[in-house]
């Protein structure tokens, strides 16, 4: 059954104008400014945006989808995150991972809820490992888990520069990437080594000396965290420059604090003039947001969500940003990193991943491989578990 959303203000997420959308099969027909030209009595649907914009679907590529937390105990274990907090924040794709505990929490878990969102229909993809070095596989080995796991893109998110990481030698991480980067090569996936950066001093320092050092591509790092000091901000920002994409966190930022907010981010990077395809943003969603003073020990702990995707989309739109430029690091930009092909786009072809926003920027509709998830700002699909 075919669907037609008319009279969108269709952004691909380049602006298109207004225009039509037509979708089946779970796909993009046709999206353009003049209408397809199909019988209306055969559609099955037809949705009138009424001039509002439509966007491709977020990706959120940096989810504790099982749960993240544990560095207070096992209490503080966050739970795992369901269906309806990703589609009601307009996000259609989410990647996967494991954090500071990879220990109680295993690679086998992390698919299983992989498959599960997949199952409730959302896209969703994984990483293998953990935050630390020998990393947390199923098969055996980081390349084996790329290979022959078909949710498992890559790796991650491994940190440096963290008191909570395993210290890895440059040796022991160049081994990792290499071992991302040809699994990466075998099964057309991204191979990416997904990698969470701390407050330590040493910031990307062994991201630079592995790409002066090895062969290793710079896109086979995919540094995340990377606004939570302004002068590792400063280091990714150059490292960009050098075909290396960033990940900004939406998180929080208290005035005065050594860090940049999400959108103080994306407008500091495309001010200095950085390749605007290099840089994504992502929620870490489903994990806690810890700090610790110098001892390593926790002082307070809050909570990440998707929410604060949308959230940067409209306080960006508010400080007079485009629309078509915010949406990439969002959209096409992570599709592109990741390897997710027909993903991040609104283009014939492509999965029909579909938000319609509000007059403010708000998430009102999504579609997610073509079926509706949400209408009105409401659940019309919900996990299995969910009241």
């Amino acid at each position: 059954m075919l669907t037609l959303i008319k009279n969108a203000d269709i952004y691909a997420p380049e602006s298109i104008g207004t225009g039509h959308i037509l979708l089946a099969g779970g796909k993009v027909i046709y999206a353009g400014k003049t209408h397809p030209g199909v019988d209306l009595a055969g559609l099955g649907e037809i949705i009138d945006a009424d001039g509002a914009a439509v966007i491709p679907g977020l990706i959120d590529c940096h989810v504790h989808v099982t749960g993240g937390g544990g560095e207070d105990g096992f209490s503080t274990q966050a739970p795992p995150v369901p269906l309806s907090r990703f589609t009601l924040c307009g996000v259609t794709s989410v990647v996967g991972l494991l954090g500071t505990d990879d220990e109680t929490r295993s690679t086998a878990g992390l698919l299983a809820r992989t498959r599960g969102l997949r199952e409730e229909g959302l896209s969703a993809w994984c990483w293998t490992g953990g935050y630390h070095i020998p990393p947390t596989t199923l098969t055996g080995s980081v390349r084996g888990d790329i290979v022959n796991i078909d949710c498992i893109i890559g790796v991650g998110e491994v940190a440096i520069s963290d008191h909570r990481s395993s210290q890895p030698s440059i040796d022991e991480l160049a081994r990792l990437a290499s071992e991302a980067h040809v699994a990466g090569l075998l099964s057309r996936k991204a191979g990416v080594v997904h990698l969470h950066l701390g407050d330590g001093a040493r910031g990307l320092a062994m991201v630079r000396r592995l790409l002066e050092e090895t062969e290793l591509p710079p896109r086979v790092f995919h540094p995340t965290h990377v606004n939570r000091r302004k002068e590792l901000f400063e280091e990714a920002c150059e490292l960009s420059r050098q075909n290396v994409a960033i990940d900004v966190t939406a998180f929080p930022v208290e005035e005065g604090e050594n860090a940049w907010s999400a959108p103080d981010a994306w407008e500091l990077f495309h001010e200095l003039g950085c390749p605007a395809d290099k840089i994504t943003i992502s929620s870490d969603g489903g994990g806690c947001l810890p700090v610790f003073d110098s001892n390593g020990d926790l002082l307070k702990m809050d909570f990440a969500t998707s929410a604060s995707l949308p959230e940067t989309l409209r306080e960006l739109v508010s400080r007079g940003r485009a629309l078509e430029a915010v949406l990439p690091a969002m959209t096409s930009n992570v599709a592109g990193t990741l390897r997710l092909s027909n993903k991040g786009r609104i283009q014939a072809g492509f999965d029909a991943d579909i938000v319609c926003l509000d007059e403010n920027c708000g998430v009102r509709h999504v579609m997610a491989g073509g079926s509706w998830m949400v209408q009105d700002g409401a659940p019309v699909v919900k996990g299995v578990f969910e009241d």
